[in-house]
């Protein structure tokens, strides 16, 4: 099996050599990144299949690479801080990170966390062909809206674009192939991550919370996923499905 490529970016000179060689060593191939610069750079020279990075480099703006590496190219992102607060730890999720690691942290953790993300994305990228997604439909509306399941895309009525991270991409898949059914937490991590899957209760939570605000930012009304007290989420909206011929 190819090696994992990761792109390692922080402005500690001395930690990103540790770190590269750390994860050299477990089979990693490894650039670094020093700043802004260099993160664009060698992301438009190579495929990486993880990011970790630093977003608070003295001088440097990275949030809207960092939502460019999740949202657009699909790459999971590890956010490696050093800032601490639950606000920070918030907006890095909301940048579409994938997990938050706060500095001083031990890179034994660091690297049990990139080989969690790396093995997410894999059932998640297996879990295009399972039985959750509709047979023989390439895409799904409701209220207006349109989910091509081809290409990833979700379109407003208006035909605008509703960007989508992997996971909201996953979880929005689950629910409108089970429309107006409920569904509990289990079911949605087992279908949205894999039933051997490392994320907890909790990654469900981050993901549909970013899902539901998407879909309300872009005007859809009312509560789109239901949450039923003591049981799960309900889609609520019926789905109606075809294919790329219709």
């Amino acid at each position: 099996m190819q090696n994992s490529h990761i792109l390692l970016a922080d402005d500690d000179a001395a930690l990103l050599t540790s770190l590269s060689d750390y994860f050299g060593r477990y089979g990693f191939d490894v650039d670094i990144a020093a700043n802004l610069a260099d993160m664009r750079r060698l992301s438009e020279e190579g495929h990486y299949d993880l990011l970790i990075a630093e977003p608070m480099m003295p001088g440097q703006h990275t949030a809207g690479l960092l939502r460019e590496f999740a949202f657009e190219r699909r790459i999971p992102v590890i956010i490696h801080s050093r800032a601490s607060s639950d606000i920070d730890r918030i907006l890095g999720l909301e940048m579409g990170a994938e997990d938050y690691l706060t500095k001083p942290c031990n890179a034994r953790e660091l690297l049990a966390r990139a080989n969690a993300a790396l093995r997410a994305r894999r059932r998640q990228a297996d879990a295009g062909t399972m039985a959750t997604a509709p047979r023989d439909n390439s895409w799904v509306a409701f209220q207006g809206w349109r989910f091509d399941l081809t290409t990833r895309q979700l379109f407003d009525p208006s035909g605008g674009t509703i960007s989508l991270s992997e996971g909201e991409y996953q979880l929005l898949r689950v629910f409108v192939a089970n429309a107006r059914q409920v569904l509990n937490r289990h079911q949605l991590l087992d279908q949205v991550y894999g039933a051997s899957s490392d994320h907890y209760d909790r990654a469900i939570d981050v993901q549909l919370c970013r899902l539901r605000r998407k879909l309300s930012a872009g005007g859809l009304k009312g509560q789109t996923i239901r949450t039923v007290r003591n049981e799960g989420y309900i889609f609520v909206h019926p789905v109606t499905a075809g294919n790329a011929a219709n």
